[in-house]
């Protein structure tokens, strides 16, 4: 058992899904990745991902303290007879414990749901200005050269209307 004195560097993280405890740590580190405002984690949106079987919010835990997460989205594909693939977002450890292995622990935990989920391929997505981050994601063996990313937000939607055949 680890000494209460003990760092949080030396300590192994315990990788583990989201609780609605964890609602306030997750919505900082998500402040860390961007700043918008608008970012709101509320524990009852986690309540319901508990529970999901293709919804997975992962939580990297040190010393009782939450200090990184990623989301792993598990789609059916008709393509492949429903076989899933996995889409990953939303990677983040806390600015003081980047290159200490949390991020490594989070996506491989996101590779063993993805395999026991029978998935064909994991996507992972990422701001294109997060060049470190990218290199990073190559290091654990994601291409970034075989797909392409197109995001549309939703400020960007054309209302109904404009869409809608005559």
């Amino acid at each position: 058992m680890s000494s209460t004195h003990e760092s949080p560097k030396k300590q192994a993280p315990l990788i583990r899904r989201a609780t609605p405890a964890d609602a306030g740590a997750i919505e900082a580190l998500y402040r860390e990745l961007v700043s918008d405002p608008s970012i709101c984690v509320q524990p009852d949106q986690i309540t319901t991902l508990e529970s999901s079987s293709s919804s997975f919010l992962l939580v990297a835990e040190l010393g009782g303290k939450v200090y990184g997460t990623a989301h792993l989205n598990l789609c059916a594909d008709v393509m492949y007879r429903q076989q899933p693939y996995g889409v990953i977002e939303n990677v983040i450890v806390a600015t003081q414990l980047r290159g200490h292995g949390i991020g490594r622990l989070l996506l491989q935990e996101a590779e063993r749901l993805a395999l026991e989920h029978d998935c064909s391929k994991l996507m992972l997505l990422s701001s294109a200005s997060r060049t470190s981050a990218h290199e990073f994601f190559h290091r654990c063996g994601f291409a970034s050269d075989t797909k392409r990313a197109f995001v549309k937000y939703r400020r960007q939607f054309a209302p109904a209307s404009i869409t809608e055949a005559p």
